[in-house]
């Protein structure tokens, strides 16, 4: 068995390089994003449109501040840099499946 933390860490990686193939290669194919706004994204194709500007630009990066983890739920507390003009903090919950993220519910 996978160990859920290691799959969100392996994302949590890519997404600081900027890596965004490797990114997208911890998601399941029909991963849903729930954003805190209402917006909901699905599939690997819409999170790609959702991050590729984000990434070609180089300015995002994340740091775990805290984390829970309970039955494939990957809890983080995250402080969020880069996507404004001050740091933001922001609980995300993952769900890990199989080895890869299948949903995604950003709390705050």
């Amino acid at each position: 068995m996978i160990d859920p933390a290691s799959v969100v860490d392996r994302q949590l990686a890519a997404y600081n390089e900027h890596d965004l193939d490797a990114f997208l290669a911890t998601y399941a194919e029909d991963v849903r994003l729930s954003m805190s706004e209402g917006r909901t994204v699905r599939g690997r194709d819409q999170l790609r449109g959702l991050y590729e500007e984000q990434f070609a630009q180089r300015l995002c990066r994340a740091e775990v501040v805290g984390r829970l983890v309970e039955r494939g739920w990957v809890v983080d507390h995250e402080v969020a840099h880069g996507l404004g003009g001050e740091p933001h903090r922001v609980l995300v919950a993952y769900r890990v499946r199989e080895g890869l993220i299948d949903r995604v519910r950003f709390l705050s």
